[in-house]
């Protein structure tokens, strides 16, 4: 693996991993700043909606800027950002800086991914597209755990310091190994509506986003609802992060072993129609607690792996069913899932302050499975034979 794409897959894995850090420390965090949990946990939301608006504005607006230099301006951004939360007790500054470092991602993370697909020779192209999938996944599986962590040995100000540090490296990584690209021409307005507008394109988004709110509805406040229902309470939730994190990269390897083996359309079936069903076996642990660790610990593996099992199949499905616009549909996925997130955290802090965190695997099974009719009605149609793409091939070939 060459040393340009570590820099790279350490760069996404600090982004999303500062996305979804504060789940794992939301008590320390929403006593540091004197707010309640509900309200600490918008910080996960602020940011998630801020990189869902901003992404595809700033696709476009940054096309024609070079990527390396947009990249590196990002991670120094991002790094202060995290650098100041260190030294503040004030939400209302918290909001301003998860703003700043959400704005920093979205201004690299779609131009990481293009300068992969464009970097990487045309033969090893998905696979070094998927190591950046591992550093989303990744974020879950170990960089949540450490800055749990992290928090509750140190406190919550050290692991945003943890971020900080991690930002800073990315960006030597990259000033050190990301060879310059060309900037590309923006992207007509009238292709993003077109892309966004098509009837499969469009469910599937919204059926995409759609699961991913549900998810991170019981994600953000996780933490809540284990000290609620488990016998061991408070002292597992680093181990049950990281649980759910691991499965949730051999779910996205097993995604793409099913999506070419059983197709992409079972594939979404299969991942969504599990995924409810355990869904709804916690909902019914609920009723049971306090419940014991062993018990919840293989619920929270299926949880992790059925959660990304059809990521792969949908982007499958997108390439499929967008042709040439490939790229500005899996670009559009991003910002979905990231307004997916944001709903979802700001849902699941209704939720847990109206009704209890025992309510929340039932909001996320219903999700689930209007996700699945969405993405269901989307695909209704055989995939089409993908889009011949000569130049894009000879173009990676040639790096």
């Amino acid at each position: 693996m060459p040393m340009w794409l570590v820099a790279l897959f350490l760069s996404i894995f600090t982004f999303y991993t500062d996305d979804h850090v504060i789940a794992g420390i939301l008590p320390e965090v929403a006593e540091g700043l004197s707010v309640s949990e509900a309200v600490a946990g918008q910080l996960v939301t602020v940011f998630s909606l801020t990189i869902a608006l901003v992404t595809p504005l700033a696709g476009l607006l940054l096309s024609h800027v070079a990527r390396r230099a947009v990249v590196l301006s990002a991670l120094a951004v991002f790094t202060a950002a995290n650098l100041a939360a260190t030294a503040t007790d004030s939400y209302a500054v918290m909001v301003g800086l998860r703003v700043a470092a959400a704005l920093a991602a979205a201004a690299a993370t779609p131009l990481i991914f293009a300068s992969t697909a464009e970097l990487a020779p045309a033969e090893r192209r998905g696979r070094y597209l998927s190591v950046l999938a591992i550093g989303v996944t990744g974020s879950i599986a170990f960089g949540v755990p450490l800055g749990s962590w992290i928090g509750t040995g140190l406190g919550w100000q050290a692991t945003f310091g943890t971020m900080a540090g991690l930002g800073a490296l990315s960006l030597v990584l990259v000033a050190l190994f990301l060879p310059a690209t060309e900037p590309t021409v923006p992207l007509p307005l009238r292709q993003q509506v077109r892309a966004l507008s098509a009837r499969p394109i469009s469910l599937a988004l919204t059926g995409g986003g759609v699961a991913i709110m549900g998810s991170i509805m019981l994600l953000t406040y996780l933490v809540p609802y284990l000290q609620s229902l488990l016998s061991a309470g408070d002292s597992v939730r680093g181990l049950v992060f990281a649980v759910l994190g691991v499965a949730g990269t051999v779910g996205v390897f097993a995604g793409g072993f099913a999506t070419d083996r059983l197709g992409a359309d079972r594939t979404i079936r299969l991942g969504l129609g599990a995924f409810t069903a355990v869904m709804l076996t916690l909902a019914a642990l609920w009723w049971l607690r306090p419940v014991p660790t062993a018990l919840f610990l293989p619920l929270v593996a299926l949880w992790g792996a059925l959660a990304y099992l059809s990521s792969p199949a949908v982007q499958t499905r997108l390439h499929q069913v967008a042709g040439e616009l490939t790229a500005q549909a899996l670009a559009l996925n991003t910002s979905f899932g990231y307004l997916g997130i944001a709903i979802g955290g700001a849902l699941g802090g209704v939720i847990v302050s109206q009704a209890g965190p025992g309510w929340l695997p039932v909001a996320t099974a219903v999700t689930s499975l209007l996700a699945l009719g969405l993405i269901t009605l989307a695909f209704r149609q055989p995939p089409a034979a993908p889009v011949p793409q000569a130049a894009d091939d000879r173009r990676g070939a040639s790096q």
